[in-house]
């Protein structure tokens, strides 16, 4: 955004934007969250010190937590330095200042979401298996199918309405449009419904010692 040429660099576009980090990021995380969380529940089975966790006083729902948002915190975390692009931004705007920040928030908000969508997926992916390996690369199949294979498929359809709910069902269309700056209560439920299917999925998956 800021070293290389081309038309993702900030300086060589001319607009007081992060459109850049809003493009670039997804891409970023399809890679960086299965890695975050493939180790979560697979290492915990390979090195078996997920049975000592489950005779632990804890109920599935608990473990499921803790380990989601141990992994919703490293994606906050990540996304805190990149404050530092809209503070320079906002200082070389002309005048200083003249930056859109209500959509910045608005986006930022997205990217979250979206981060915490690809992590639940990473967690359910990450209990599915007890290698590290299996766990990420089934994550980054999951994200991926999720974030750009609805939109591929609604391009195949012949019909325009069946297209775009096909389309509504993948992530890219509900974060691209938050993305541009607006909440729009549909895509927050979306992306909260993501997240508690695939989060529940992981409770099932980690109840079935039982069964």
């Amino acid at each position: 955004m800021w070293v290389f040429p081309g038309g993702y660099n900030v300086l060589d576009s001319g607009y007081a934007a992060m459109d850049s980090l809003f493009i670039l990021t997804p891409w970023l995380y399809l890679f960086l969250i299965p890695a975050i969380t493939m180790r979560l529940f697979a290492e915990e089975k390979k090195s078996g010190t997920i049975e000592l966790l489950l005779t632990r006083p804890l109920t599935e729902w608990q473990i499921v937590f803790a380990k989601y948002f141990a992994a919703f915190l490293l994606i906050v975390f990540s996304l805190l330095p990149t404050l530092l692009f809209y503070m320079c931004i906002y200082v070389l705007s002309a005048p200083a200042g003249n930056v859109d920040s209500g959509a910045v928030a608005g986006s930022y908000i997205g990217l979250l979401l979206l981060g915490s969508g690809f992590a639940a997926i990473g967690v359910f992916a990450s209990s599915l298996t007890d290698n590290q390996v299996v766990s990420f690369i089934t994550a980054l199949v999951f994200c991926f199918v999720c974030f750009t294979g609805f939109e591929t498929l609604s391009n195949v359809t012949g019909n325009a309405a069946v297209s775009r709910f096909i389309y509504s069902l993948g992530i890219s269309s509900h974060y691209a449009s938050m993305s541009r700056g607006v909440i729009d209560s549909r895509d927050v439920i979306y992306f909260l419904s993501l997240i508690t299917v695939f989060l529940l999925l992981t409770k099932l998956k980690t109840e079935s010692r039982k069964w």
